[in-house]
């Protein structure tokens, strides 16, 4: 009898019975990282780089 402990699953077999679950995931995580980022959050990160710029922090 051969022992499967030594070899390692490639493409959609890594995940095995969770693909589906990993695959779901990927499409989410994907759909997020298009989304644009709200003018507001942009606004809030400017000046907080600009505190830490007066602060003299890097």
């Amino acid at each position: 009898m051969k022992s499967n402990a030594g070899r390692r699953a490639s493409g959609p077999e890594i995940l095995g019975p969770n693909s589906e679950i990993g695959r779901k995931l990927r499409q989410y995580y994907d759909e997020i990282a298009s989304d644009e980022v709200p003018d507001r959050f942009t606004q809030l990160l400017s000046r907080l780089e600009q505190a830490e710029t007066s602060t003299g922090k890097e």
